[in-house]
C-alpha cells in the first residue's frame, strides 16, 4: 500500500510535492502537538519556528518581556516551544525537587537530547561546568574551580585587581570628562570594558586592555599607553568572547533546519562556529605559554594567583595539597582541554552579569536618594573620608548595606531571566507525572516578583535583607541559580560588586542624564544593558 503511494509520486513535479511533502509535515506537527502530553497552556506552535515568530515579532527578541507577558496570560505553568517543547515553571513550589543540594538529585541535567543537539553542533557541550552533563566529569571540574575562586589568596587577588584596574579606568575618565571636553558618556559600554579587563586578568593572568582601546576610540588626542598591537589583540579577543556570549542562543532556540538552510539563521551558526574556533585557539595558546612559564619557575619560587595557575597546577608537586591528594589514585591533573572548558566558563559567566548588574544598581540608585544616601553613610563610615586607599577583604565584609543593595538589585531586575532543567527519568513535577527527557525551564523573574514571597516585591527596598527576622523563603532567591548547579563565582561576583560601588560612589557624584527616561536593555541569554547615560563629576 505504502509502495504504491510514493509509486504515484513518479511523476509528479517538484513543486508539487514540495507542497503535499510541507502538507503532511504540518499536518503530523499538529496531530503530535493536540495529542502531546499533559498539555498546558501556551503561545500556538508553529512549524520550523515553533514560538520564534511570537518572540521576534510581538517581543522584538526580547526573552524578558516574552517570558513576563506569557506568565501574564497563561499562568504560573505554561509551556512554549523553540526547539523542542520547554514547560515553564513560576513558583517556588515546582522547583524544590529539581533544586535539591544533595549529591543524590537525579534532575542535574540541564538539557535534553533535542535542546544540546546545537550546543554539540557547535562543540561546546560536555566541556567545563555550564554545559557538562557527565556528573563525575562536572564534579570533578566544579572542585578545582571552586578551590581555585575561594582561596584566600584568590580573594585578594580580586580586590587588588578590582582596584588597579580601577586606577586605569579613573585616568581615562579624567582625560575624557573630569578635565575634558565631554561630560555625558555610557556607562553601560565602560563597565563592559572594566568587568572583561578584571576577569580575564583574575581567571587567566593575562593582562587585557579593552578599556585602553575604548579610551582610544574615544579620545581625539591622547592615547593610551599601551603597544597598539597588544590592545588590538586583546580588544578582538573579548568581542570575540561577547559574540559568542550573546550569540550562541542561535545554537539554544533555533531549530537545526532553520541553522542549515534559512540564510539569515545559517550565517549566524556558521559566525559562530568560526568566532569559536578562535577562541579556542586563543585560549590554548594561554594555557600553552602558562605551562611553560610554570616549568621555567624553580619550585622554590612563588607563582601568581590567577586561576589558570591554580588550575594547571592541581595534583602536581607545585599544588600545596600534593601529598594528601597523591594517596588517592583516581585524582589527577587537569588536561587542557578541561582546563580550557572551566577558565572559559568563568570568562563568559563572569563578564557581562557583573557589568550589567553594576550598571542597574547604578540606576536604582538614582531612582532612591534615600538609599543612595544610606550606602554613602555606610562607605564614609568604613572609609574615614579616604577616597584612595585599596579595598580590603575586611572593608567587605563590613559593607553590608552595600551587598544588600546588590542583592536587591539582582532580585529586581535579574540579569539572568530563567535556567534549564531536565528529567532523566519520570518524575511528578508542578501536579502532573511526565516523562524522562521533558525540558524545563525556571523563572527568576516571576519568583522574585511574587508578592507571596517578597513583601511588595515591586518595591526596591535594600533593607529587607538586614531585618534579622528576615530569611527568603527557601529557592525563592534564585539570581545564582540552585541546587547542585548554584553558580559556584557567586561570592566573586558579590565581592565585585560591592568594590565597585564603593570605588564608584566613594569619590564620585553620579547622575543620570535623563531619570524619565526608561531602562535601556535587550534581553537573549541574559538582560543585557544597552545604554546608560551618566554623567560624573568629583564628589564634595
Amino acid at each position: 500500500m505504502i509502495s504504491k503511494l510514493f509509486k504515484s509520486f513518479d511523476n509528479t513535479d517538484p513543486l508539487s510535492l514540495a507542497v503535499i511533502t510541507l502538507i503532511f509535515y504540518v499536518t503530523y506537527y499538529y496531530f503530535k502537538y493536540f495529542n502531546r502530553i499533559n498539555p498546558l497552556p501556551g503561545p500556538l506552535p508553529i512549524p520550523f519556528f515553533g514560538n520564534l515568530l511570537q518572540l521576534y515579532i510581538e517581543h522584538g527578541g526580547n526573552l524578558k518581556t516574552f517570558y513576563n507577558s506569557n506568565h501574564k496570560k497563561y499562568g504560573d505553568l505554561f509551556e512554549v516551544y523553540f526547539e523542542t517543547r520547554i514547560i515553564i515553571l513560576n513558583r517556588t513550589e515546582y522547583i524544590e525537587k529539581l533544586l535539591s543540594a544533595s549529591t543524590k538529585n537525579p534532575h542535574f541535567t540541564k538539557l535534553s537530547d533535542d535542546d544540546s543537539k546545537g550546543f554539540h553542533e557547535l562543540g561546546i557541550m560536555g566541556q567545563g561546568l555550564v554545559l557538562n552533563q557527565e556528573f563525575q566529569s562536572w564534579r570533578y571540574n566544579r572542585h578545582f574551580f571552586t578551590q581555585a575562586i575561594l582561596s584566600p589568596k584568590f580573594i585578594h587577588e580580586a580586590t587588588y585587581w578590582t582596584s588597579k584596574l580601577f586606577n586605569e579606568l579613573e585616568s581615562y575618565w579624567d582625560k575624557l570628562y573630569i578635565n575634558g571636553d565631554k561630560k555625558v558618556f555610557d556607562f553601560s559600554l565602560w563597565s563592559n570594558q572594566f568587568t572583561n579587563d578584571v576577569i580575564i586578568s583574575l581567571l587567566t593572568g593575562e593582562r587585557s586592555y579593552t578599556m585602553a582601546g575604548y579610551f582610544n576610540e574615544l579620545s581625539d588626542n591622547e592615547k593610551a599607553e599601551r603597544p597598539s598591537a597588544l590592545i588590538d589583540e586583546t580588544v578582538k579577543f573579548v568581542h570575540a568572547i561577547r559574540t559568542h556570549i550573546l550569540g550562541f542562543s542561535t545554537f539554544q532556540l533555533v531549530s537545526p533546519f532553520l541553522r542549515h538552510y534559512f540564510p539569515y539563521f545559517k550565517k549566524k551558526s556558521d559566525d559562530m562556529k568560526q568566532n569559536l574556533k578562535y577562541l579556542n585557539q586563543r585560549f590554548d595558546s594561554i594555557i600553552k605559554k602558562r605551562r611553560q612559564e610554570i616549568e621555567n619557575t624553580p619550585l622554590d619560587k612563588p607563582l601568581s594567583n590567577d586561576m589558570l595557575t591554580s588550575v594547571i597546577i592541581a595534583n602536581t608537586p607545585r599544588d600545596v595539597n600534593y601529598d594528601k591528594n597523591v594517596i588517592d589514585k583516581s585524582i589527577r591533573p587537569m588536561t587542557d582541554r578541561e582546563i580550557r572548558g572551566i577558565i572559559f566558563d568563568g570568562i563568559t559567566a563572569g563578564t557581562d552579569t557583573t557589568a550589567n548588574t553594576i550598571s542597574y544598581i547604578i540606576y536604582y540608585l538614582a531612582h532612591n536618594p534615600d538609599v543612595k544616601k544610606k550606602m554613602l553613610d555606610e562607605i564614609d563610615r568604613v572609609f574615614k573620608d579616604d577616597k584612595t586607599r585599596p579595598i580590603t577583604e575586611n572593608d567587605y565584609h563590613n559593607l553590608k548595606y552595600c551587598e544588600a543593595i546588590a542583592k536587591e538589585v539582582s532580585r529586581i531586575f535579574s540579569v539572568v531571566i530563567t535556567f534549564p532543567r531536565c528529567l532523566e527519568k519520570p518524575e511528578e513535577i508542578a501536579g502532573y507525572q511526565w516523562p524522562a527527557n521533558t525540558s524545563i525551564r525556571i523563572s527568576i523573574d516571576a519568583i522574585h516578583h511574587n508578592n507571596e514571597y517578597w513583601e511588595e516585591p515591586e518595591k526596591f527596598n535594600p533593607e529587607r535583607w538586614l531585618n534579622e527576622d528576615f530569611e527568603p523563603k527557601k529557592n525563592s532567591f534564585i539570581a545564582f541559580g540552585g541546587g547542585l548547579r548554584i553558580c559556584p563565582g557567586r561570592k566573586l561576583a558579590m565581592i565585585e560588586l560591592v568594590c565597585l560601588m564603593v570605588l564608584l560612589f566613594r569619590k564620585y557624584e553620579i547622575d543620570l542624564v535623563n531619570k524619565e527616561a526608561p531602562l535601556k536593555t535587550v534581553s537573549s541569554v541574559i538582560n543585557a544593558c544597552t545604554e546608560l547615560l551618566i554623567e560624573i563629576r568629583p564628589r564634595n
